[in-house]
């Protein structure tokens, strides 16, 4: 297994994630959870494995200095088309996340590492140069693809065939991620240099709603109840992706 880039799939990720509930969800809850936790001055940010730059246009519009890293070239073109038509300014590296240590000379005030980790051949290795990017006294915004809640929908659709073998890699050209994570080992790892201090679910809810009831639902309801059912001890742990804020120790 090697790390996948999303060269060839660019238009469709944009379609399939942004074009609808899922996208505005997911941005909805990592906006408020950084927007309740940075503090009103302008930071240093790197986005590692930005694809189409919506997090780091949200931040450069905030007065953030936003530096976009991305390993495949049609994703970061993609951003820099969204940036230039927000008339917003940012720095621009093409690059796998293996080569950013011997490109950038200083750490960053906040890391965003969202959904990167679960297209990676080995995930936790990405974790110390994390920790080398980020300034003592940062942030690490780290959303993941959570490996919980998909054996969970696995369950309700009855593939049990599937989950026995413990088959949860989607398919080569599908956009469900090739390693979702197991909330507890990925704790574990962070443990020794970093402190969680916030943890909220994306999509708690909206991905188990039958069609039907997803078709007929209004978005702003949506949006209301995801964000407040993000952090209930009994859904949280359902999200579809999970977010993170961590301090460096």
């Amino acid at each position: 297994m090697t790390d996948r880039h999303f060269d060839e799939l660019a238009t469709r990720f944009a379609e399939k994630i942004y074009g609808g509930a899922k996208g505005a969800i997911r941005l909805a809850v990592l906006q408020a959870d950084l927007a309740e936790t940075l503090p009103e001055r302008p930071l240093r940010v790197l986005d590692i494995g930005a694809g189409l730059g919506h997090m780091s246009l949200w931040l450069a519009e905030r007065g953030h200095q936003v530096t976009l890293t991305e390993p495949a070239e049609p994703m970061l073109n993609g951003a820099r088309e969204r940036f230039a038509a927000a008339g917003q300014d940012a720095t621009f590296i093409q690059a796998p996340w293996q080569d950013l240590l011997g490109q950038l000379d200083q750490p960053y005030d906040l890391v965003i590492c969202h959904a990167v980790l679960e297209w990676l051949a080995e995930p936790h290795s990405i974790l110390p140069v994390l920790h080398q990017l980020c300034a003592p006294g940062g942030w690490l915004s780290l959303a993941f693809y959570n490996k919980d809640a998909l054996i969970y929908r696995n369950l309700l659709k009855g593939h049990f065939r599937k989950l026995r073998k413990a088959e949860f890699a989607g398919e080569k050209q599908s956009l469900t991620p090739q390693m979702p994570l197991d909330p507890r080992e990925l704790a574990a790892q962070l443990e020794a240099n970093w402190q969680v201090e916030s943890q909220s679910g994306v999509r708690v809810f909206h991905d188990y709603m039958p069609q039907p009831f997803q078709a007929k639902a209004e978005l702003l309801d949506l949006l209301e109840l995801e964000l407040a059912y993000r952090r209930h001890p009994s859904f949280a742990g359902l999200g579809r992706y999970l977010h993170w804020i961590c301090r460096p120790r």
